[in-house]
């Protein structure tokens, strides 16, 4: 019920937006505040102050107070030209997404948008919003400044910024002038990583399970390393544990040119498609640190044996984009 209510108001405000502020898909960079993209309205605070002021009104009409018009005319004078400065604030500025580096769900991307000052003069308290999240900061006169907007990220896949507010109160904080603008930005958001996988598999081998097969240089030592609850016991350091010492686990070196097999259909059938994506994620990485050459098969794509950041970086989008509609505008092997 709850969740029927949340998407319900997400709907009713972007057909708002939509009929508001004339805003749906992505907008074509930049983006430029003009007039018609700005709007005034006081703040809370400028309410209160409006109430107050006709309070002070009604008391110098009825007790004929000349400093009480005075007064009461100045400050709503002063109430009316920081309307204008707020307005001036916003405009002239404009607008374009920036970078975003890929996070693994349940982290928090970082949004870059950066705005354009071309005016002569600083643009002060300003804020920029979006997933319900806030970031301040001010403008430099006639320079463009990188904004980091932080979202949580909480599902694998993509991750648009979608509706995003530039706003400020500057400088009684009695007005609030705003502009609503949705920009070409998004985050990818790769699988969690496993967090003790079992030991990378090896291309051939007949164990469905993530075992490794035994093969060339496996009985050169390596080095000691934390025991992992999927490690064989063959491998654990007994002697070291006799003698009072942590429970470790014994490295060997693997033989020189060999090749893993990531293989969605060689896990165990009881993973779900989420744990499967997070071990294999945590197998991508760790092949990465190790150096050794990798295929990546999942369900119709396939990605020959490579190592190095591009290969990575292709591997990962595609446990990213697996299963999600994303996922037939990527390349497949």
């Amino acid at each position: 019920m709850e969740r029927a209510t949340v998407s319900f108001a997400a709907s009713l405000r972007h057909a708002a937006d939509r009929w508001l502020f004339r805003i749906g898909a992505p907008e074509r960079v930049p983006i430029h505040l003009g007039q018609r993209r700005i709007y005034v309205l006081p703040s809370a605070a400028g309410l209160g102050f409006a109430l107050a002021l006709l309070v002070m009104l009604l008391a110098s009409v009825n007790y004929n107070l000349s400093l009480g018009y005075a007064l009461v005319f100045t400050l709503a004078g002063s109430a009316a030209a920081s309307m204008l400065h707020a307005f001036r604030n916003l405009h002239g500025l404009s607008i374009r997404p920036g970078r975003c580096a890929p996070v693994f769900a349940g982290d928090t991307a970082a949004f870059t948008i950066l705005i354009d000052n071309p005016a002569q003069r600083r643009r002060p308290a300003l804020r920029l919003g979006a997933h319900g999240h806030w970031s301040g900061f001010e403008l430099p006169a006639e320079q463009e400044s990188a904004i980091t907007l932080a979202c949580p990220a909480p599902r694998r896949g993509r991750l648009a910024l979608g509706r995003s507010v530039l706003e400020t109160h500057w400088p009684l904080g009695l007005i609030r002038a705003w502009s609503v603008f949705i920009p070409d930005a998004e985050c990818l958001v790769l699988p969690t990583p496993e967090t003790d996988p079992p030991p990378l598999p090896a291309d051939g081998d007949d164990d469905r399970f993530g075992g490794r097969r035994k093969r060339a240089g496996d009985d050169d030592f390596a080095g000691l390393r934390a025991h992992r609850s999927a490690d064989s016991p063959r491998h654990v350091a007994w002697k070291v544990l006799a003698r009072g010492g942590p429970m470790l686990t014994k490295e060997f070196a693997a033989g020189q040119g060999g090749e893993l097999l990531l293989d969605w259909d060689r896990l165990p059938p009881e993973l779900d498609d989420e744990r499967r994506l997070s071990r294999l994620t945590a197998w991508v990485l760790a092949a990465e640190r190790e150096g050794i050459r990798y295929t990546l098969a999942l369900p119709g794509v396939r990605v020959p044996a490579a190592l190095g950041g591009a290969h990575r970086e292709r591997c990962l989008r595609l446990l990213a984009l697996h299963g999600l509609a994303d996922m037939a505008t990527e390349d497949s092997a």
